[in-house]
């Protein structure tokens, strides 16, 4: 069965490295997320999206080609925890510091970034903000 989760691919687009249906529309979703409807003609959808994960902390990443193997979409998120206590004597985990980022090709090669931070302070009131660039946020 042919998965075709992107607003403006043609019927010949898939996804690689999606090993099952519901990974397909999780990597659809992520890829549509944060993109603003005025956008979506404009950027580049990928072919291709492979994920990477992190094992020994919190963070992974995605990175989307096109049909020439070329970057159009990037993702990640990654959290960096600390141990806290209120006694010294029982500890759980805090986020220091967060942060999620997608970022699509538009079709001038100009790249439309969204980025939320996260931090102890405000975990509750994370700040996200877009922007345009020139290259691909590494």
């Amino acid at each position: 069965m042919q998965i075709n989760p992107y607003p403006n691919a043609n019927p010949k687009q898939r996804i690689l490295n999606s090993k099952c249906r519901a990974q397909a529309e999780k990597l659809a979703r992520l890829w549509r997320e944060h993109l603003p409807l005025e956008y979506r003609e404009l950027v580049i959808s990928p072919l291709d999206i492979r994920h990477y994960r992190d094992y020994e902390m919190t963070a992974e990443r995605f990175v989307g080609e096109d049909e020439d193997s070329k970057p159009c979409f990037t993702a990640h998120r990654f959290g960096l925890f600390e141990p806290r206590s209120d006694d010294g004597e029982e500890f759980y985990s805090v986020l220091a510091y967060g942060e999620s980022l997608a970022a699509w090709r538009l079709r001038d090669d100009r790249w439309l970034i969204w980025r939320e931070i996260m931090s102890e302070e405000n975990c509750g009131d994370a700040r996200s903000f877009y922007c345009l660039a020139q290259e691909m946020p590494r």
